[in-house]
């Protein structure tokens, strides 16, 4: 039997889920990917989670490629590594259409497809030491899966630098640039991840994946008529449905809403 390379966590309505590689700083061999993608598969119709958190255990959050399985794919057929790399993109999007919010827990270095995880998240909480890169080019390679989430996180522009240069960037410059959301020490990482889980558990579930899909649709478009009516379109069926309701009764009756966890 092979290693567990994914942990899975369950802590109340949020699935905490760890890269279990440590050894071997997380790196992504073929079984991680595919275990990872039918554990984010499966959690999007799983109506007890509300949340998830993607972490690595151990020093590093996620080293990239494995390099056994860049040896073997180095004597593969294109069609071949066609496949493999079609299974890595599809777990990149298996993160990113989540209809849940997903968090990366960034406690260590994210590098190559590790970078790649990171952009797929929603929310990006990083360690003060955690470092981040784009390796490929040093190995005669591209980040051809994880470009279209890395360059949505960052912008073309710094992708150009990033992606040729290969350089490692601190947590405090991947802030910077709108790679990391917030960078706090080592020993506040969990306690600034739980803060941001309560906030998340407190919104309506259905009108978070509203807003995600929202944010897809509107993103670098021009504000046209069509635009206009779209955002107003939405609004208006969101009104008549059961979450907006219950959320205004809530607040008129000066109650929790029926999605927040009650505590006994």
């Amino acid at each position: 039997m092979g290693e567990q390379t994914i942990e899975v966590e369950n802590r109340g309505a949020v699935a905490w889920l760890w890269l279990n590689r440590p050894a071997l700083h997380n790196a992504l061999n073929e079984e991680l990917i595919r275990e990872l993608t039918l554990v984010m598969r499966g959690l999007r119709d799983d109506p007890a989670v509300r949340v998830i958190v993607l972490s690595g255990r151990g020093r590093s959050f996620c080293a990239g490629a494995d390099i056994e399985s860049m040896k073997r794919l180095g004597a593969a057929s294109r069609a071949e590594n066609r496949d493999n790399a079609r299974e890595l993109a599809d777990l990149f999007h298996a993160i990113a259409s989540s209809p849940k919010p997903t968090i990366a827990r960034v406690n260590g270095a994210a590098i190559g497809g590790g970078l790649g995880l990171v952009s797929a998240c929603d929310i990006v909480i990083a360690s003060s030491d955690a470092k981040f890169a784009a390796s490929e080019v040093r190995l005669g390679l591209i980040p051809a899966t994880i470009g279209p989430y890395v360059v949505r996180a960052i912008g073309p522009r710094w992708a150009r630098r990033l992606f040729q240069t290969a350089e490692r960037i601190t947590a405090a410059q991947a802030e910077r640039i709108g790679l990391v959301h917030e960078t706090v020490e080592a020993e506040a990482l969990d306690a600034r991840v739980e803060s941001i889980v309560n906030d998340l558990l407190a919104g309506a579930p259905g009108a978070q994946h509203a807003a995600k899909d929202l944010i897809d649709a509107v993103a670098n478009r021009p504000i046209t008529a069509e635009l206009i009516e779209y955002t107003a379109e939405r609004i208006a069926v969101i009104r008549a449905q059961d979450e907006a309701k219950e959320g205004l009764s809530a607040y008129l009756e000066k109650r929790k809403p029926g999605w927040t966890p009650q505590t006994s």
